[in-house]
């Protein structure tokens, strides 16, 4: 079942407002203290997540399931409180900040956060629980080598990764005429008026400093100010068409653009739907960025063994490929690629077999190493004085 709009994208709309608004009864009703990770689960686990991340399906009776987490809940006992919540990494934080800082429970037992500005002060502020390393075989059996030892999480002590993907270049092909592969284009004269960025404070300007050279995750200062006038420079010459925080994938496909800064779940989804059909999306010769979603737990959480258990339940490749499927993102499991192959030999419809080919075989669900190796993360901004600065450069930019 294809999801029609990405994550990314529909964080970007009006719809993750009620999912903040629907946050306040869930925290109000927590009260009872919270136990570490000794004991036996108490069979409950609430979830905070982004929309349309988690496959679902209909039975029989025409009613939405997840498939996963009845997988869950039939293996461990445990039921599964899964609510979409979180449309910015940001505001979701300022709801349950208050609850943080007097030791109460936030109401949620995982919940997923982007690396970043956020889980940064999740983690400086001591918000986070250190997850209990030996509750985890599966993480530790099957996660792909990178998400062992994170840059914004060394040794995952904090944190587990739920899915990641990629910020690189898209292109229409019927317009370029030619494969594009640098970060270049997205400052080349020849696409003037037709160029595509985006417009937010994290992947504009990390994706930037990797064309103008730098490296984002050692950045100074003096790199952000360059990069700025970088980009001042590109808006002064008409090379960019507008500054997108959604629908850019609209923009490609009707001919808007040419070529755009891009996410690689939306370009997969676009064209795995057959919406817009012959997108190209690529991790350019410089490299890309690598963000990810990551599971973690909040202090004064009520089941922290419960969220343990469902956290590790995850990185099964049989279920990784459940959601893979569905959201058809960078999985942290490399092993439900067989999963899924073998999902396609025995499907029932030939509509179906097709799907699962292209996500198994898709090299923006399982990136190959090369890609892997060309990949970089944001930078990690720690001090208020780095957030001050990074503002100062590229707020201009913000839409």
């Amino acid at each position: 079942m294809w999801s029609p709009i990405s994550r990314r994208s529909f964080l970007r709309t009006a719809g993750g407002a009620a999912g903040l608004a629907a946050l306040g009864p869930v925290l109000a009703a927590c009260a009872r203290a919270a136990g570490g990770f000794d004991g036996d689960p108490e069979g409950v686990v609430h979830v905070a997540n982004w929309p349309l991340y988690l496959d679902r399906d209909r039975d029989l009776n025409g009613n939405l399931i997840r498939p996963s987490l009845l997988r869950f809940t039939d293996e461990t006992g445990i039921q599964v409180d899964y609510r979409e919540v979180i449309a910015d990494a940001e505001g979701f934080y300022q709801q349950i900040a208050p609850y943080l800082a007097s030791g109460r429970p936030t109401g949620w037992d995982v919940m997923v956060i982007t690396n970043g500005v956020t889980l940064t002060k999740l983690t400086q502020l001591d918000y986070l629980e250190p997850l209990d390393l030996a509750q985890r075989p599966n993480f530790e059996k099957n996660v792909a080598e990178p998400f062992l030892d994170p840059p914004y999480d060394p040794g995952a002590r904090f944190s587990m990764p739920w899915q990641s993907g990629i910020t690189g270049l898209a292109y229409n092909p019927a317009l370029t005429g030619r494969e594009l592969t640098s970060l270049d284009e997205l400052f080349n004269p020849e696409w003037a008026g037709r160029v595509g960025m985006f417009g937010d404070a994290v992947d504009l300007p990390n994706l930037s400093m990797i064309a103008a050279g730098i490296d984002p995750e050692t950045s100074t200062p003096d790199d952000w100010a360059r990069t700025a006038e970088m980009l001042r420079a590109q808006r002064q010459d008409g090379i960019v068409n507008r500054s997108f925080r959604q629908n850019y994938v609209h923009g490609l496909a009707n001919g808007d653009v040419a070529v755009s800064m891009a996410w690689s779940g939306d370009i997969f989804q676009a064209n795995a739907i057959g919406a817009e059909e012959g997108l190209q999306f690529v991790v350019p010769d410089e490299g890309a960025i690598l963000w990810t979603d990551a599971m973690v737990i909040p202090r004064r959480a009520e089941h922290p063994v419960d969220a343990m258990r469902f956290m590790d339940f995850v990185f099964d490749p049989t279920i990784a490929a459940l959601i893979a499927a569905y959201v058809n993102y960078v999985t942290p499991v490399p092993g439900a690629r067989d999963v899924l192959l073998d999902m396609a030999e025995h499907a029932e419809t030939e509509e179906e077999r097709a799907s699962l080919l292209t996500v198994a075989n898709g090299s923006l669900v399982f990136p190959d190493d090369e890609d892997l190796a060309a990949l970089k993360t944001y930078r990690e901004l720690t001090t208020d004085d780095e957030i001050t600065l990074w503002n100062e450069a590229f707020s201009e930019f913000y839409v």
